[in-house]
């Protein structure tokens, strides 16, 4: 008899797919998550203004990485699709937009960090020091804005284009050279200066520059897809509005959710300095295990493409179903693995008896909203973006992030006083809380759509 999951037969192909895809993408997030862990190591251990300083300062990133988000994602949606109807032509033409984007908006955070860094910096701190410290920081770091947005474009094309194994060799190896090269300038190795936080900006430029010329040259291998240049400034009128259908709800969203996800932090930076260090730990812990529902979303969303895109919609709609289920199981083993390494933890990290209790309640609290995250991770940002229905995730923050997690949490931070592992609940309010509302709209099946023309 052959095997079962959930009453139904196993697929060795679909799985098979699965698993090529995930697994890089989950190497590569966790590969990126390492690199501010090192950083916040690094330059701890050399002075606590510079790493609150770049702390600070990469928050201009942060912000980047939302406009750059909103392109990537809807190059994954279109080019997706495209892929699995062998439309390569189009494809290319995505690619040739999403660098003429993504090119735009590194260079806005080039010409910001660069050129005007201190009233960046101000508008975070008004401390003297760290605002000195945020400007030597991104007056290095920015050269290498430039050059993410580029990187991205072709990191998305080569995983839509089932060359994930190489995006993850890629970002992995300019990943391990930036964590070498932040030790050997930040603290002087080899008998050169110690630069501190200019040696982490260096570092990360040097890191870039490997990644890009690596991308760049491995698109010109024999089966990859690389952008035909001539066609670089075509304006594709159709194509736009397609690409803006989705990009522009996407680009809605990450505002949404950078900006609520910001006043998370400071509401705990008002709860004083024993949540604040709690609140720190466990961001870092709950990144890193999120990285493999990121990995299933974004593996999930390019073959459920591939499959609309190819006109097989029936099949795209089965592996929604598939990967439903398995974001549920994904969500579950989260949540054991956080219970599991919980006392790990407490036990590695060196906090005041407060933060520590803070930071056990925090954890706890993570353990369940693994199962919201994991499921809305993969639903909303994969399934259903697959199919370009992108709007959803739009209401959904709009109601649940912003009508409930954040108003909860901020009554309770300024008017209630509330103790701090309940506010930190409230800020995880909104994943739980919206899964019934997620899985009514997955049932409508709205998602299921071929979003290819036959010419554009």
């Amino acid at each position: 008899m052959k095997n079962k999951i959930f009453g139904r037969k196993l697929d060795p192909t679909f799985y098979k797919k699965l698993a090529g895809l995930m697994f890089p993408i989950v190497f590569q997030n966790l590969m990126l998550a390492s690199v501010a862990v090192a950083d916040a190591i690094m330059l701890g251990s050399v002075e606590q203004n510079s790493m609150a300083a770049v702390s600070l300062a990469t928050q201009i990133q942060f912000v980047q990485n939302m406009f750059l988000g909103a392109i990537v994602a809807s190059v994954a949606i279109l080019g997706a699709q495209y892929w699995g109807k062998g439309d390569r032509d189009t494809l290319n033409d995505i690619f040739c937009m999403a660098l003429r984007l993504g090119g735009a908006v590194s260079v806005v955070a080039f010409v910001g960090c660069v050129f005007f860094p201190r009233y960046l910096m101000q508008i975070f701190t008004n401390e003297t020091v760290l605002i000195d410290i945020g400007i030597s920081y991104l007056q290095l770091a920015g050269w290498s804005y430039l050059l993410t947005g580029i990187t991205q474009c072709y990191l998305t094309i080569m995983k839509i284009s089932e060359h994930a194994k190489q995006t993850a060799r890629i970002s992995g190896g300019a990943v391990v050279l930036n964590i070498i090269l932040n030790a050997v300038f930040i603290y002087g190795w080899f008998g050169l200066p110690a630069m501190g936080v200019r040696g982490a900006a260096l570092a990360t430029l040097i890191a870039r520059i490997v990644e890009l010329t690596w991308a760049v040259a491995s698109s010109y291998k024999k089966e990859y897809i690389h952008p035909q240049l001539l066609h670089f400034f075509h304006i594709n009128r159709v194509l736009d509005r397609d690409f803006a259908k989705c990009a522009l709800p996407l680009l809605g969203a990450s505002l949404f959710w950078g900006v609520g996800f910001t006043s998370y932090s400071a509401f705990m930076g008002h709860l004083g300095t024993d949540a604040t260090a709690a609140n720190s730990v466990a961001a870092v812990v709950r990144d890193l295990i999120c990285c493999f529902s990121a990995g299933i979303s974004s593996a999930g969303g390019i073959m459920v493409g591939n499959e609309l895109g190819a006109g097989d919609l029936a099949r795209g709609r089965e592996y929604g179903d598939r990967l439903v289920k398995i974001s549920f199981l994904c969500g579950i083993a989260a949540t054991l693995l956080m219970l599991l390494i919980t006392p790990v933890l407490l036990a590695c990290v060196k906090l005041t008896p407060e933060a520590r209790k803070h930071l056990t309640g925090m954890l706890l609290v993570i353990a369940v909203y693994m199962i919201g995250r994991a499921v809305n991770d993969v639903t909303i940002n994969g399934i259903f973006a697959a199919g370009g229905d992108t709007l959803f995730d739009l209401y959904s923050l709009a109601v649940c992030m912003w009508c409930l997690a954040i108003p909860l949490a901020a009554a309770g931070t300024f008017f209630f006083h509330w103790p701090v592992v309940v506010v930190y609940a409230c800020t995880c309010l909104d994943e739980v809380g919206k899964i019934p509302w997620v899985m009514y709209h997955y049932k409508k099946y709205k998602w299921v759509k071929d979003l290819t023309r036959e010419t554009t």
